[in-house]
């Protein structure tokens, strides 16, 4: 059975979105269905970024609400290795821009936003904010993931 070109093209276009959606492994079921609200600020201090809190403390294996409110005057990168890729971040909305590396996301100058995440399993890294017009002196932090047995 042959299909003319329209048909085959058709076919092939219906079967787009699934096979888009299929390159990452599945996450597990999140730990809890509460989206518990966390926020992130920065300042500038002698040009220099400063994040808070300095101990970034989510749950583990949660889908989480990070609010981020800058008051710097200057462009800011928030990383955290491994958060911002392999489809944990479910949503980004505001004055947050995806970064090329995908290793973080823009804040922009005096911005806000709120990037919707998905925690991994329990653990801890360090966390930078780093000022596009410094870059020499990132400030960094530890991003902490806190499992529900403590």
């Amino acid at each position: 059975m042959r299909l003319r070109p329209a048909t085959a093209l058709g076919l092939a276009l219906s079967l787009l979105p699934a096979t888009a959606f299929a390159q990452g492994k599945p996450l597990p079921p999140p730990a809890s269905d509460a989206t518990p609200p966390i926020e992130l600020s920065i300042t500038l201090q002698d040009g220099k970024p400063v994040c808070a809190p300095a101990e970034l403390l989510v749950p583990a294996n949660t889908n989480i609400a990070l609010n981020v409110v800058s008051q710097a005057n200057a462009d800011v990168t928030l990383t955290i290795p491994g958060q911002f890729s392999n489809g944990l971040v479910e949503h980004a909305d505001g004055d947050l821009v995806h970064v090329a590396s995908e290793k973080g996301y823009l804040v922009k100058r005096n911005g806000k936003g709120v990037l919707k995440l998905r925690t991994e399993g329990p653990g801890q890294v360090k966390y930078a904010c780093t000022a596009t017009n410094n870059q020499s002196q990132p400030f960094t932090g530890t991003y902490t993931r806190k499992g529900t047995n403590g």
